[in-house]
């Protein structure tokens, strides 16, 4: 999402100030979470495996069943495999390696070594997840990996930091050598506005950085049997000093889609080797099949768009997402556009809602990959835009733009599914202003460097939405799955991993000028696993659920909290926060917590710092790190007790909710010590 982070409930007020988990804390922060990067081990002496160990954002898939995307993949961490480099991780300290790592840990090869995977199943392709060096200046590098399958090279992939490497404040820089963005800013290195200080504070350089992933997809030329093994090795001679390989995802892929009753954009001249500009030729053929009422295909290659395709009552489909591919360059205005935008790129978006919008649109079976390298938010940028109703989206796979989608209403009924989303500069999803009965099923994102998935109902509400069986990892900038107001909102079934920084997995804010929360909105059913990080502006760790009053109570939704798992909390499963400034004008109400189970915390099951009340029904805890329940209501500590209140609906165990917490009790530790959990386990 667009927009700043605004510093909030503390004991003592803070200005309002965008800050990140900075390099010069680490240590600090490191022993605040009790979970600091371990000493690198080399890992040439580890076993080699019986059996390739498949895992689900590095967990047993068996714990997380039921949840999240079905995808066509099988997941393999790079730390489970054998390798003769270094295994890095686990940390949860932002702006390290391990901590942007799926499951905070990955494999450091340097020039000469290799990793090697067993693959678990049938396959013909696969995905790498890796990080390289940034140039000294920014900008980025490349750098060649040898893919070798059962001893013989199959293909050297070419990597790229091109699209990584952020520093700086909010909205970051590709410049490492940059000073503050924003030094009248609050910042953590100091504790200090450094515009306002005397002498001046020096920063290190680079300023915080991150992002550091990005991924490519390989087709192997023929399918391989399960068994088989795969083998990533660094040639001697890379011009990167190190490689991390995070995890391989592999597959089988089917045949080509083939679409004959079609308006085939090749028979309007489309270039599929993607040496010319194929946006004009799309046209063409979207308007022909629109006065033919026939769909548009878009055939195997590689089609260069460069700019906006507006889209309205219109199928196009592709060969399927690994063979199909729109590829467009990011292209500088020469005067910015009317919506503020100073470049254009590839991207299919509906008409305005001013103009009435778009509908009956439908895309499916094609890739679009975009050239977006640094965040610029007045930007359109992304993949997908505009408003679209009575749509479908279905099948794609998006990397490298700023916004996978992100929707302006008011609009209604889109359904996006089935598709896969990565390496954004910012959200992956977002419904916002006005979006009603909409969507998003069977999604898979993965590196957004915002919210995964966002529905914020900005001056116009957002209703009866619904996120539904998604899959979230390693959101490098705020939440998993963030709700920012509306009405009826339903999150369920998703599996949401390891928020990197300022953020949780599972998120209700009041701000952002959002319209208040109404009607029923139900999280069920969700699983959160290493989600919680430690705000460093507030200095306090966030909770895997993440409920903030900033700008107005929360108190007129029946919010149901149902059936979810929280895995491995970093701090609090649950956190309930108002903003300092607020804390006596907003509370948080009517947010009912029934049959979860909290396998793991650093910290409390349940953090309260706003007025307000929740009941807890069925509440099931182990492995918790602290008091149970770390009750500091809005800091004003009256003999009467807290300002948040309990409720005990019965069925609670694990001995978390002791009956001398209820109903007030202050129990305020403000930073209590983070205990590293056990790893969790069956139930």
């Amino acid at each position: 999402m667009s927009r700043k982070t605004a510093a909030a409930a503390a004991p003592v007020r803070r200005p309002r100030r965008t800050g990140l988990y900075a390099t010069a804390v680490a240590s600090v922060t490191a022993a605040a979470v009790g979970l600091g990067a371990l000493a690198a081990a080399p890992a040439s002496a580890a076993p080699r495996p019986a059996a390739p160990v498949v895992t689900r954002a590095a967990l047993d898939p068996a714990l997380v069943r039921g949840r999240g995307a079905k995808v066509a993949f099988a997941e393999q961490e790079a730390e489970n495999a054998v390798t003769n480099g270094t295994v890095i991780g686990p940390d949860r300290t932002a702006y390290t390696l391990p901590s942007e790592a799926s499951g905070r840990k990955a494999v450091k090869l340097a020039p000469g070594q290799h990793v090697e995977f067993t693959l678990p199943a049938a396959a013909n392709a696969i995905t790498v997840r890796y990080s390289i060096p940034d140039a000294p200046g920014g900008g980025g590098i490349t750098a060649p990996l040898d893919v070798s399958v059962n001893g013989t090279k199959r293909s050297t992939m070419t990597l790229t930091s091109q699209y990584s490497w952020l520093y700086n404040q909010y909205p970051f820089s590709n410049d490492p050598g940059a000073g503050l963005l924003h030094p009248d800013w609050w910042i953590t290195e100091c504790s200090c506005v450094p515009a306002e200080t005397t002498p001046a504070p020096v920063v290190d350089k680079p300023f915080r950085p991150s992002h550091f992933y990005d991924e490519q997809r390989l087709l192997l030329g023929r399918t391989y049997r399960a068994g088989d093994t795969v083998r990533l090795t660094v040639p001697a001679g890379s011009r990167a000093a190190w490689t991390a390989i995070d995890l391989l995802d592999s597959e089988r892929v089917g045949l080509p889609h083939v679409e004959l009753l079609a308006a085939n954009v090749l028979a309007f001249g489309a270039d599929p080797t993607g040496r010319r500009d194929a946006a004009g030729a799309i046209e063409k053929a979207i308007a022909f099949a629109r006065r033919t009422h026939l769909k548009v295909y878009i055939p195997p290659g590689t089609y260069r768009v460069d700019r906006h395709i507006v889209v309205d009552d219109v199928t196009i489909t592709g060969a399927g997402n690994w063979y199909t591919k729109i590829k467009g360059r990011e292209v500088a205005l020469d005067e910015p556009a009317a919506d503020g935008s100073t470049h254009t790129g590839v991207g299919f978006y509906g008409k305005p809602a001013a103009e009435g919008g778009s509908r009956n649109v439908h895309l499916s079976g094609f890739a679009i990959e975009g050239d977006v390298r640094e965040r610029i938010d007045t930007d359109q940028v992304n993949a997908i835009g505009g408003a679209m109703s009575d749509s479908t989206i279905t099948g794609l796979h998006i990397s490298h733009t700023k916004v996978g989608m992100w929707f302006d209403g008011p609009m209604k009924n889109l359904r996006v599914s089935e598709t896969m989303i990565t390496d954004q500069i910012a959200d992956a999803v977002n419904f916002h202003t006005g979006v009603t009965d909409s969507r998003v099923t069977n999604t898979f994102v993965r590196n957004s460097g915002d919210d995964g998935l966002a529905m914020w109902a900005e001056k116009t509400t957002n209703a009866r939405n619904t996120f539904d069986h998604n899959t979230v990892q390693t959101p490098v900038l705020a939440n998993g799955i963030a709700i920012h107001g509306g009405t009826d909102i339903t999150v369920s079934d998703n599996l949401v991993a390891d928020p990197v920084r300022e953020g949780s997995a599972l998120h209700l804010g009041a701000r952002f000028g959002a319209e208040p929360f109404a009607g029923k909105v139900e999280l069920a059913r969700n699983t959160t696993v290493r989600a919680g990080t430690y705000e460093l502006n507030w200095k306090i760790g966030l909770g895997a659920l993440w409920v903030f009053a900033l700008d107005r109570s929360i108190d007129g939704a029946d919010i149901r909290v149902t059936g979810n798992d929280f895995l491995d909390s970093t701090y609090n499963a649950l956190m309930l926060v108002s903003d300092w400034a607020v804390k006596d004008q907003y509370v948080i109400e009517n947010i009912h917590f029934k049959d979860l189970r909290v396998d793991g915390t650093g910290t409390s099951v349940l953090s309260a710092r706003a007025a307000g009340s929740a009941t807890f029904e069925n509440v099931d805890a182990r492995n918790v790190g602290a008091v149970g329940v770390n009750n500091c209501g809005s800091f004003n500590f009256p003999a009467t007790g807290s300002e948040f209140g309990l409720t005990d609906l019965g069925g609670n165990d694990g001995g978390w909710f002791a009956p001398w917490l209820l109903p007030n009790t202050i129990t305020c530790d403000d930073r209590p010590e983070a205990v590293p959990p056990p790893a969790p386990g069956a139930w």
